[in-house]
This record gives structure tokens, sequence and C-alpha cells, in this order.
């Protein structure tokens, strides 16, 4: 008779843990089920789709279809300019968002141009075209670590250095236009003589000090404000729609070139006119 009470006390023992341990899993998915989502999570998405848009362009390049790598790097470069922005709106920004939005960089706008100006031009012409072809991808890691170290979560009205993005589209125009743009059929897509010192350059670019501007909100306050730059991004909006391939190249040699001649025009005036160092000491 005590044997069966004991096992009676120990069921129902088992039983009232096991209705607790129900309990508890039951509230603690009403709590999950109730918890929202992440801010972070909005532009991490984006800076995902960035990544995943890099991917198929090296795919797409795989099976020599240009013109689809093309524009999947342009539609990842539209992916990365979101997750700035959404990060920005929804006030996340984060170390984990910044680090994850390099990786993702380096893929799609050093890798994949990197593999696509390779396999499109450089292929045929040995060492040479392959270290050519190397360059976009180790300047473009090296202009993203020194980015990350520099970063304070602050948006800069200039970028030092140029972009890796900026480097990635003017590699897509060049091979969009050699594929379609009639004014470039003089020139053969295995030029390696135009190709390699166009890469080399974008390639030191990237790591260089010259300021490049960013791009700005385009508030009614700053476009009264900066009257030029407005008239500036008018016509680059005209030349993308006009022009399309061509707009798109003309626009960034303008960007580059704008930068590029603001840095040697400091450079001499500094030179034509030193800074007094009136703080100077003479050495005995």
């Amino acid at each position: 008779m005590e044997h069966q009470e004991q096992r009676k006390f120990k069921a129902g023992r088992k039983q009232r843990r096991l209705r607790s341990r129900l309990a508890a899993y039951n509230a603690s998915r009403e709590v999950r089920g109730k918890a929202p989502m992440p801010q972070s999570a909005v532009p991490s998405f984006f800076t995902i789709m960035n990544l995943f848009c890099g991917f198929l362009a090296i795919t797409q390049i795989l099976e020599n279809r240009f013109e689809q790598a093309c524009w999947l790097i342009v539609l990842a470069g539209f992916f990365d300019a979101m997750d700035g922005m959404m990060a920005r709106l929804t006030n996340s920004q984060s170390r984990f968002g910044v680090e994850l939005d390099s990786l993702s960089d380096i893929v799609s706008f050093g890798v994949a141009p990197s593999f696509l100006i390779y396999v499109f031009a450089l292929k045929g012409f040995g060492m040479l075209g392959l270290i050519a072809a190397s360059l976009p991808t180790i300047c473009g890691a090296v202009r993203l670590a020194r980015y990350n170290v520099d970063f304070d979560g602050v948006k800069q009205d200039y970028f030092e250095g140029l972009p890796i993005p900026v480097m990635a589209a003017t590699v897509v125009a060049l091979v969009l236009n050699f594929n379609n743009a009639e004014w470039f059929s003089q020139y053969s897509p295995n030029n390696i003589t135009l190709l390699v010192p166009i890469v080399v350059v974008l390639s030191g670019l990237m790591v260089s000090t010259i300021e490049f501007d960013a791009l700005p909100k385009p508030t009614p306050a700053f476009l009264r404000a900066n009257r030029n730059k407005a008239i500036a991004y008018l016509v680059a909006v005209v030349l993308l729609v006009t022009l399309q391939q061509i707009g798109l190249l003309v626009c960034l040699v303008a960007y580059l070139l704008h930068g590029i001649v603001r840095a040697v025009y400091s450079l001499l005036h500094n030179i034509s006119d030193p800074p007094d160092h009136n703080g100077s000491t003479e050495i005995s």
C-alpha cells in the first residue's frame, strides 16, 4: 500500500513539473511573439541584398553574360545606398552594420568588378592581365579597412579616396559602352593599352587621400545653398535618362575629374603660398 502511494506521489510530482515547464515554455513563446523586430534588421536586409546581387553578378560573368552582370552590380549599388539611408532613418547604425556593409562591398564592388574586367578583357594577357584585374579588389579592401578604422558614425561631406562603389560603377560603365556604344566600336574590348591604365588609376585613387564629394541629401535648403552642385546633379540626371550608359560614363568621368582637379589646384596653391609656421623654433 505504501509502495503504491509513493508511486502515485512521484507520478503527481512529475506531472506538476511537466505542467510548470509547459507553462514556462508557453509564456516564453508569448514574450518572443510580442517582441518587436530589431530596427537593425531593416538596413541589414538591404546590405544582404547588396551581397546577393554581387554573388549573382559573378555567376553571370562565368556564363559570359556581361551586360546582366553589369546591371546586377548597379542594383547592388542601389541596395548599398538604401542600407545607409535606412540605418540613418531608423537610427540603428552599429559596428556590426559597418562590418557587414564592408564585407558585402568588397564582394559586390571589389571581387565582382575585378572578375568582370578580367574575363571581359584581360584574360588573354597572362600574368599582367591577372595582376591588373586584381588591383580593384586589393585596393578596395585597403580602402574599406581604412574607412572602418576612421569611421566615427558621422556622415561626412566628402570621402578620403575614391569610394569603392564609384570605382565599380566606372568599370561597369566602361564594359557597357564597350558592348553597346557605337563611338566605342573603334576600340577592341581587349585593348590592354586602354584598359590597364584605367584600372590602375581607379585602384590608385581608392587608396589615395584625394577628397571626393559625398552624395548629399537633396533637401531644398541644400539646393538653395549650393546652386552650382544642384545644377550639376540636374545635368547628371538628364544625361543618365537621355544617354543611359554613355551618360553614366560621362557623369563618372566628371566626378573623377572634379576631385582630381580640385586636389591638384589645392596642392599647387599650397606650394605657391605655403602656410606660415609661427610656432617654429630654431635649433641651436
